[in-house]
């Protein structure tokens, strides 16, 4: 996405803005400064981001969603720190503070930057002369952040491979799947806040897969969840891969992330060592009742035992407490895969799997409970195996 010109990131369409609700407020009401001729004066004390205090900018009108936002992954960004506090020690958590606000704060997105203009991730920039979006851009505000994986792996930006076919066929954008319900990070229970005597209190996602599995494929795929497609590879199978593991293509995994401060501009950055495609099965890391798969697709993480190394030493002492190829649920689904296309396509297969030969040597230990230790024999080999059959003893009485 082309970055806009810095006229074009503040101009608001006096014609039709006014005429909106939101354009019913005055600016200062939001934005602050001061009601003058002179653009100086005018633009003292100015809030660029109003809504990057959401209880003050969007809480009087918008009470039910704010009131939630602080459980909204979007603004808290607990995933991060889901996995920080894991690796680190809490001796060294101020250092981890310090590299996380020059890093990997400025993923965190506001109100504004899903309904009225592009995230300040990827530049900021009104999208329609101020008029609030309802419904977020699937191209200018999802994958505008979510690009790299998400982005170019729905949208079919891969070389040589297709977009994901509920993109393709079904012209799906991101909140089909994903609700406000989801995003404003409103709990998945009725009892937070319709409360009764069979409250169950739910405690709100500390990452992405947390809890409840939403959206899941199986609500919108009901036949292939009760048995009743007759395809029988999903009767066999149903319940113990997920449903990437045979209708997922290949997709982006990264290496070695790195953060610093440039010596240059001084300003911060992180590189990694390199990003690929690559498809791997392998064992349920966050195996629970709502995601019961024995099998799963793994993408690999970026991160290094010396990914923080700028902010001192031995700042993951503990790298290993969590697997480096992680859970994913890869955009790009399909009805025909390679793998899919017979139960030969899958078993016996071995480079499909996560094994112990794909890891560097430092990343085996991290890695043990995900990798795959034997390959599905190929069914040649099931079908030529002799099957034992047990009988009971005769026996007769008088």
């Amino acid at each position: 996405m082309a970055p806009l010109e810095p006229w074009e990131k503040v101009l608001v369409n006096g014609e039709t803005y006014p005429e909106t609700v939101h354009g019913q407020i005055a600016c200062q009401d939001c934005h602050g400064g001061v009601q003058s001729p002179d653009k100086a004066t005018a633009h003292e004390g100015i809030v660029k981001n109003p809504s990057n205090d959401a209880e003050s900018a969007c809480g009087e009108c918008h009470p039910d969603v704010v009131a939630m936002n602080e459980n909204s992954l979007h603004i808290n960004l607990a995933g991060y720190w889901t996995v920080l506090d894991e690796r680190t020690t809490p001796a060294d958590h101020d250092t981890i503070v310090q590299m996380f606000g020059n890093h990997c704060d400025t993923c965190h997105s506001s109100c504004g930057e899903c309904h009225v203009s592009q995230p300040e991730l990827v530049g900021s920039g009104l999208i329609d002369g101020h008029n609030f979006n309802r419904e977020p851009s699937m191209t200018r505000n999802c994958t505008a952040c979510h690009g790299s994986r998400v982005g170019n792996e729905y949208l079919g930006k891969h070389e040589g491979l297709m977009g994901d076919v509920h993109f393709r066929l079904g012209r799906m954008t991101c909140i089909d799947c994903h609700t406000g319900h989801e995003m404003h990070g409103q709990p998945a229970d009725c009892q937070s806040c319709h409360e009764g005597p069979e409250a169950t209190g739910v405690a709100p996602a500390d990452h992405r897969y947390a809890g409840v599995q939403s959206p899941r494929c199986e609500t919108c795929h009901v036949t292939v969840a009760i048995g009743q497609d007759g395809i029988e590879m999903h009767q066999q199978h149903g319940g113990d891969l997920s449903c990437q593991v045979c209708h997922s293509i290949e997709y982006t995994s990264c290496d070695g992330c790195h953060v610093a401060i440039s010596e240059t501009t001084g300003n911060p950055f992180y590189a990694t060592d390199g990003s690929y495609l690559s498809f791997k099965i392998g064992r349920n890391p966050i195996k629970s009742f709502d995601r019961p798969y024995e099998y799963v697709t793994l993408r690999h993480v970026p991160v290094a035992t010396d990914s923080f190394a700028f902010y001192g030493d031995n700042l993951l002492p503990n790298y290993s407490a969590l697997p480096t190829w992680v859970y994913t649920t890869p955009h790009n689904i399909q009805r025909e895969t390679p793998q899919a296309e017979s139960c030969t396509s899958c078993h016996g297969h071995a480079e499909l799997f996560l094994t112990i030969d794909d890891l560097a040597p430092e990343e085996i230990e991290a890695n043990l409970s995900v990798i795959v230790e034997s390959v599905p024999r190929p069914i040649t080999e099931i079908l030529a195996t002799p099957r034992i059959t047990v009988t009971q003893p005769i026996t007769t009485t008088e």
